[in-house]
């Protein structure tokens, strides 16, 4: 069997897989992030802690709901929280928006991102409070347990991980094409851009945008509920994901939404690729091609010069 720099290709092609998955979850929270960042003007530094509030929902719904309400046998099962847990979370940010994020629209960046900075740790103390940073196991669907095998590649490929990726490709490209190929999308738009002209025409703009912010959250809280089977489900799973999800944001472009699909992609599978030739480098090469990007294009890869 060759070898590749002295990497097998089995090990090789493990670590491309999980770069995918990795990827995977970078696109769709980046994608949230790019949303209500382009549709918004507001950097939600709260998305790795709807993140986190989603995967906490999704595992109280299948252990803990029925004894509170003392149906000791009753639970939320994963296909039934991958529907419930998002829209929960939509209207969690719907209630957001309303209260809190409207005020800050027309004001600097920075008292956005103080207020979601701030809401992302009360989320996060709350749930330590309640439930410690042990974490929490939660299990895949019985019909996605198990694994395929690849025999031509040598590598074993988890149904689970498989439909990871299947699922949040399909919601990322569904939602690209909403945004910038329907006419939905192009109000959405047209309302950042100049609202009191379309609100002239009869739309109700701010419910537009209430609407886009409450996707992006349900976007979060969707990517919760995917994770919550592959990693322990604590307080802190959104904190260490979130400063990598902002850099694929900004390499991507700020507000471009399929920048943000690809480039989550990309680096995903170039971190999983810096794991086999340079371990030591796998941490820090997504935030060297940040610098490098704002270097060469401040913008980002797919941003607008403005």
């Amino acid at each position: 069997m060759f070898e590749i720099l002295g990497i097998t290709p089995q090990g090789l092609a493990a670590q491309l897989l999980v770069g995918l998955i990795n990827g995977s979850f970078y696109a769709i929270l980046s994608l949230g992030l790019a949303i209500i960042f382009g549709l918004l003007n507001i950097i939600n530094f709260s998305h790795g802690a709807q993140y986190t509030m989603g995967a906490f929902i999704a595992w109280i719904g299948l252990t803990q709901v029925g004894q509170w309400f003392g149906f000791p046998d009753f639970s939320i099962n994963y296909w039934f929280a991958l529907i419930l847990v998002p829209l929960v979370m939509a209207g969690f940010g719907l209630i957001l928006e309303r209260t809190m994020l409207r005020r800050l629209y027309h004001l600097d960046h920075l008292y956005g991102l103080l207020l979601t900075f701030g809401l992302a740790l009360i989320i996060e103390g709350m749930f330590r409070h309640w439930y410690g940073i042990s974490g929490e196991s939660y299990s895949a669907p019985e019909i996605l347990q198990g694994a395929i095998p690849l025999e031509a590649i040598g590598i074993i490929l988890p149904k689970y991980r498989l439909w990871v990726v299947v699922a949040s490709l399909t919601v990322c490209f569904s939602s690209w094409y909403v945004i910038e190929r329907t006419k939905l999308g192009a109000y959405l738009r047209a309302g950042t851009e100049n609202p009191k002209l379309l609100q002239a025409f009869g739309i109700n703009v701010p419910l537009m945008i209430s609407l886009a912010y409450a996707y992006g959250v349900g976007l979060a809280g969707f990517a919760g509920v995917l994770a919550a089977p592959i990693f322990q489900v604590n307080p802190l799973m959104g904190s260490n994901l979130i400063i990598v999800v902002f850099a694929v944001v900004v390499i991507g472009g700020m507000g471009s939404i399929m920048g943000s699909i690809l480039t989550g992609l990309a680096l995903g599978l170039i971190e999983g690729l810096t794991k086999v030739f340079y371990p030591q480098a796998s941490g820090v090469i997504i935030f060297v091609i940040m610098a490098i990007v704002l270097l060469i294009r401040p913008a980002g890869l797919f941003g607008r010069e403005k």
